[in-house]
């Protein structure tokens, strides 16, 4: 079975369904451990809510009541074609807007959704449905004014005072939460926890700050025994013995809140390389957080395509000879690669933050020390790339974009087969390459530090995409074929990636200050890259692809002394100068282009559907996999099944 392009279209997303096609092949018990992994995966889902915005809850229950109120013709329509019912019809995309950004907040610009309905017709519905009027909650939809970004990164402001987030209190000021995190550092710790990885910061009855554990018997402590429970119930059909400890280990993680039980626990994960399943299912990913220090919920399931493997072992198995030729500083360099381990897999459950919306590559754990000493785990997620491929295909997105006589390069044989090695690079090796220097603080970098390690993932990869040791490798077919991946990826940091910005703003996320950053500056330090103009449009010439591989390796050097020395100053110099600002006038050319092909800048998925199958003794006998369940059915169930 292929993976299935949903129909599912709003606002600016279009939804995909993915196909989990190594679920078949399990034997009983392995059916089982991914059933019960999922359970566990889907459970966290409102704490990522509620991280998200300290009314995200309360405000997803309420719209969640009106959708149904709609749709159960509880909410009065008036005949025909009316204002009523296209305010109806308004509602309904912002209530998928909403679910799909899992909040008020847009999930890649962080900006607040403006309904286009309005304020009257959401207060007689609730009426119409009897819920009650909670002004506080419809003057937070309706005032564009009122906790209007969830995550702010304009420099000269207070990040925490201007984001919407909730990993800290009312009235906790960037200062203080600094100094806080500041003071728990022990000088020249050889191996610090990730402070403020699990907890929310707020002020206690006298007014001091204290933090506040996401563990069970604390924050979101009823949910955090749900994903016990199905955690407990996957160690009983583990592959392994690594693998059941290593889920004790985050079992016990959860009930105590203990970092150093975090990092026991990361330890343990990143040397369990012996099953065909895996997973993970926790407060990983920090870029929720202004400041970087505070995790969202995360959790997937992930089922390992063992012929695709093969390449990502290839990787793996030559970290050190990459790390060796990288051209950065040998201060910065790793003498010994420890632990790479690199897999391609396909994803059977997304949940938390990385649903609907996903990440095709992961790479973890984040903990410096633990990577330095113990090595990384890298994924690149095959059925999401095979999904958001076949989305793409015939757009005309390339033809509009790419100019003419590069468009034979970029719809070559191998550009997709580039692109999959490109993430396998940045995840199996980019991010797991280079150390910090003893003494340097892994926090150092503050509010650039996840630009600045994507970027530098980014260029490794980058760098070594172009390498003829990758034709040897027989991981390319020619020593021409890279040229795609840099004409793609240039092409997006310096145009494509402003159709997902709203006229007026600047770029905000880390993942594209990262990519703006690379292609603003390569294109700036040399000749080789330029815009052009044809016929009114704005294309991308490359006219010496060896050129661009020199500038992007001195890129690569720079930024990894930056991240290794934890220069703060050239980190923040180096993100406002090339990652953050806007050209309107090209902007606004973009849009009007990309608009013209009525393609959706941002895709997500559909998960599938799991059911258990019992013989007449109640034993269980198979689990099933179903692909129909739609988006709102879908969202509506979770909301019901694991809300508390």
């Amino acid at each position: 079975m292929n993976s299935m392009v949903s129909d599912i279209r709003f606002a600016d997303v279009q939804l995909l369904r993915y196909t989990v096609e190594a679920f078949g092949q399990l034997s009983l018990r392995q059916k089982m451990l991914v059933y019960y992994l999922s359970e566990a995966c889907l459970w966290g889902r409102d704490i990522l809510w509620d991280q998200n915005f300290r009314y995200g809850l309360a405000l997803r229950n309420m719209l969640e009541a009106v959708y149904v109120g709609i749709k159960s013709e509880k909410v009065k329509m008036t005949g025909g074609v009316s204002a009523m019912d296209e305010e109806a019809q308004a509602f309904l995309i912002y209530m998928r807007r909403v679910w799909f950004a899992n909040g008020i907040h847009h999930h890649y610009s962080m900006d607040k959704f403006q309904p286009a309905f309005s304020e009257s017709f959401l207060r007689r519905a609730l009426l119409e449905i009897g819920y009650p009027v909670d002004d506080r909650l419809i003057q937070l939809i309706f005032d564009p004014s009122l906790m209007p970004k969830r995550v702010n990164q304009t420099q000269g402001e207070d990040l925490l005072q201007t984001s919407a987030m909730n990993y800290y209190g009312p009235g906790v000021t960037q200062c203080e939460a600094e100094a806080f995190y500041a003071g728990k550092k022990q000088k020249d710790e050889i191996r610090p926890p990730m402070y403020g990885l699990n907890s929310r910061l707020e002020r206690d009855g006298n007014g001091l700050l204290v933090e506040k554990t996401w563990r069970s018997g604390g924050l979101y402590g009823a949910y955090i025994d749900k994903i016990i429970y199905w955690l407990q119930e996957a160690m009983t059909v583990a592959e392994s013995r690594k693998q059941e400890k290593v889920i004790e280990s985050l079992i016990q993680f959860y009930r105590t809140g203990e970092l150093k039980t975090f990092d026991e626990y990361s330890i343990q994960w990143v040397q369990q390389t012996d099953t065909d399943i895996d997973f993970t299912n926790g407060f990983i990913e920090v870029y929720g957080d202004p400041l970087g220090l505070k995790a969202s919920w995360e959790g997937y399931v992930n089922i390992v395509d063992r012929q695709a493997t093969a390449r990502t072992q290839t990787l793996s198995e030559w970290a050190q000879w990459f790390e060796d030729n990288s051209p950065v500083d040998v201060r910065f360099k790793k003498t010994v690669c420890r632990g790479v381990t690199a897999r391609v897999v396909e994803t059977a459950m997304l949940g938390g933050d990385l649903y609907p919306a996903s990440a095709i590559g992961i790479n973890l754990p984040n903990s410096n020390w633990i990577r330095q000493e113990y090595g990384s785990k890298s994924v690149t997620i095959s059925n999401l790339t095979r999904a958001y491929n076949e989305a793409t295909k015939g757009s005309g997105f390339r033809e509009e974009f790419v100019i003419p006589e590069s468009l034979p390069l970029v719809n070559s044989e191998s550009s997709d087969k580039l692109d999959d090695l490109h993430t396998d690079l940045h995840e199996c090796l980019g991010h797991g390459s280079g150390q910090l220097l003893p003494g340097t603080d892994p926090d150092a970098l503050g509010v650039y530090g996840s630009t600045i390690e994507e970027a530098r993932a980014d260029l490794f990869a980058l760098y070594y995409i172009a390498d003829l040791k990758l034709v040897e490798l027989g991981l390319v077919p020619n020593a021409e074929a890279y040229k795609s991946q840099y004409y793609t990826y240039m092409m997006n940091g310096l145009m494509t990636q402003l159709v997902r910005i709203e006229p007026g703003c600047q770029i905000e996320e880390a993942h594209m200050r990262n990519r703006a950053l690379i292609a603003r500056w390569v294109m700036a330090h040399t000749t080789a890259m330029k815009l052009i103009k044809r016929d009114g449009k704005t294309y991308l010439q490359i006219s010496d692809y060896e050129a661009l591989r020199s500038v992007i390796g001195q890129l690569l050097a720079e930024v990894q002394r930056i991240k290794s020395e934890g220069d703060y100053e050239a980190a923040q110099q180096l993100v406002e100068q090339y990652g953050v600002q806007v050209d309107a006038l090209l902007h606004d050319e973009v849009l009007q282009r990309y608009r013209a092909l009525d393609l959706a800048p941002y895709k997500g998925f559909i998960n599938p559907r799991y059911h258990i199958v019992r013989d007449d003794t109640g034993q269980i006998v198979d689990i099933e996999i179903e692909y129909g369940e739609s988006y709102d059915e879908q969202m509506l169930r979770y909301s019901d099944a694991y809300g508390l």
